[in-house]
């Protein structure tokens, strides 16, 4: 069960990042019906720039994630007004062509600004919490309440499950945004008038909302969470020019799962993917072992060893499944409504 458990923290951790980015994919689309496919350069570009800011100058790593939330909150404007406002009144296949024209010249930007390497943060950069613990050395124990134990590493539930303060740290950020956009749309002028657009976009304009600035701060709410969601897992792994590339296909998959157009439908079907992709990755290469020593190719599968890495190497593809299962089965998503168009 204790494997159970840390795959259950696991996933919930992935889902949270999952669905910080799905929510740009949903909210923009909800609008123009535009899937962004450069979204997901916009998370990388948020990790890029954080580290930036605290590798070469004295921003402390709190201030960073601010910072370049708003920084990709003006990209995200300004990928709007040169590439896809232009193209408002376009057939949909041609603003879709230059979403990706966009995600690919924003990963060779990156390359040119920060190299193919990968980056991380290093220990100086990050708040004590974050750091890297020596597995040769004993965590510090702090206090001990209800079994549960606090050390400096991670909140240790038992002796294998625990929950790293960084983990801790996505999860908490990731309520807190989810409930304030949920909010944002549900209760204030602006909200009102994205809810306006998404329902009837022309309408909406003939009774005096200024669509363009509503689609403009949608692009840029959608990328200043997209942001959180790059600083949080540049620090958990590498940075790189392609890292926005999964994590985007994986956020847009939990987009069209809680039904694309939908913000809450985004952030359950973000939860939904990250635990189907951990508890996936988990647990397919054991039952592919179970399987080949029943069936007899035992030998098989350990001399060529089928798996990879314990079912990393399945990782993406759970998220082209789900995706696909999804639109066989029910095309609109969990929250989706069917809607009719008149030709």
């Amino acid at each position: 069960m204790d494997q159970f458990y840390q795959q259950l923290i696991n996933g919930i951790v992935l889902g949270g990042i999952y669905a910080l980015i799905a929510v740009g994919y949903t909210m923009v689309y909800g609008i123009i019906q535009l899937i962004n496919f450069a979204h997901g350069e916009i998370f990388m570009l948020g990790a890029y720039f954080a580290f930036t800011l605290v590798n070469f100058t004295p921003i402390p790593f709190w201030v960073a994630i601010f910072v370049s939330m708003l920084f990709c909150a003006g990209v995200g404007m300004l990928m709007d007004y040169v590439a896809y406002r232009p193209l408002r009144n376009a057939p949909r296949l041609s603003a879709l062509i230059t979403a990706i024209g966009v995600s690919i010249g924003l990963q060779n930007l990156a390359r040119i600004l920060w190299g193919a390497k990968p980056q991380t943060f290093t220990d100086d950069t990050l708040p004590t919490i974050f750091q890297q613990i020596s597995p040769m050395k004993e965590p510090k124990v702090f206090f001990s309440i209800f079994g549960v134990t606090f050390t400096d590493a991670a909140i240790q539930f038992s002796e294998n499950v625990s929950l790293a303060y960084l983990d801790l740290t996505i999860i908490v950020l990731a309520i807190i945004l989810m409930v304030s956009l949920n909010r944002l749309v549900s209760l204030t002028k602006i909200g009102k008038a994205m809810r306006a657009c998404a329902q009837n976009r022309i309408a909406a304009n003939l009774m005096g909302v200024r669509t363009n600035q509503v689609i403009a701060i949608t692009f840029a709410i959608g990328s200043a969470l997209g942001a959180v969601a790059g600083v949080m897992v540049g620090v958990r792994d590498n940075i790189g020019p392609t890292m926005g590339l999964h994590k985007g296909v994986a956020a847009f998959a939990a987009a069209v799962l809680g039904g694309i157009g939908n913000i809450t439908g985004a952030m359950v079907g973000g939860l939904l993917m990250g635990l189907a992709e951990v508890f996936g990755a988990g647990y397919i290469d054991p039952m592919i072992a179970t399987i080949c020593h029943t069936i007899g190719l035992g030998e098989f599968y350990d001399s060529e060893k089928i798996s990879h890495s314990y079912g990393s190497g399945y990782r993406i593809a759970i998220s082209y499944i789900v995706m696909i299962i999804v639109i066989l089965i029910r095309p609109t998503g969990l929250f989706g409504k069917a809607s009719a168009h008149r030709a």
